[in-house]
């Protein structure tokens, strides 16, 4: 990182994304609290939306799907910048990351599922562009 630019890139849209985990699951509670009430939703629910209808059960997994992702996307920013990793390389892998995972919530929000898998592939092979420039440092 450059003296004086601030936050690195990949540091920045990893803080952007755990944003995105933070607010993600607003969509799929609504609904649910639409569908099945106040009481129910705010008390135990099981955590089993096969019940409500697939938009809010797809909102579900976008929210467990992101946060799945994010922790290994979150290690390789971290020991990138930690072990001096970090340069145009991480900053394109996390760049891929970030806009991939924008790009696979909003088609899994609204079912398109090639496009979904397609943006996953391209979040991936963002984390492995970071993964191996952390690797032969």
């Amino acid at each position: 990182m450059a003296e004086g630019a601030g936050l690195a890139v990949e540091l920045r849209l990893l803080a952007y994304l755990a944003l995105l985990s933070l607010v993600i699951w607003v969509p799929y509670i609504i609904g649910a609290t639409a569908s099945k009430g106040m009481a129910v939703t705010v008390g135990y629910p099981s955590g089993d939306y096969s019940d409500l209808p697939g938009w809010i059960q797809r909102c579900h997994r976008v929210h467990m799907n992101l946060i799945e992702n994010l922790v290994p996307f979150g290690v390789l920013v971290l020991i990138a910048q930690v072990v001096g990793a970090s340069n145009e390389t991480t900053v394109l892998g996390a760049q891929l990351f970030f806009w991939a995972r924008l790009a696979q919530a909003a088609v899994h929000m609204a079912g398109i599922p090639w496009l979904r898998t397609g943006a996953f592939v391209v979040g991936w092979i963002g984390c492995l562009m970071i993964f191996w420039e952390v690797i032969t440092v």
